[in-house]
């Protein structure tokens, strides 16, 4: 039963992190930055976009600005799903999260 009791209390002491860490998460951000900077999507490490920069050279070229700004927002998306994994490491003591399973 004392084993129980020990198993209970790892698994309450983990959700509390995981708790901590989805809040942190919320507030730190990450950037997706493409062409030399071009076009900026930032947003946080839970993947909401906070804000996008374009450089002006960019506003004769619909279609292109398009395609980066999909490119940028997925290559902040990247960042923020490698952030959320690397802080979540640090719960699960390096051990990967089951597949299908993101924080």
């Amino acid at each position: 039963m004392n084993n129980m009791s020990g198993l209970l209390q790892q698994a309450q002491q983990m959700q509390r992190k995981m708790v901590e860490i989805e809040k942190k998460l919320s507030n730190m951000e990450v950037v997706g930055e493409v062409s030399n900077g071009l076009v900026k999507v930032v947003m946080t490490g839970k993947g909401v976009v906070k804000n996008i920069k374009i450089d002006e050279s960019l506003k004769e070229d619909i279609e292109i600005l398009e395609d980066l700004i999909v490119a940028a927002m997925h290559e902040a998306k990247k960042n923020a799903d490698s952030l959320s994994e690397q802080e979540m490491k640090s719960v699960t003591g390096g051990m990967p999260m089951p597949p299908g399973l993101k924080f």
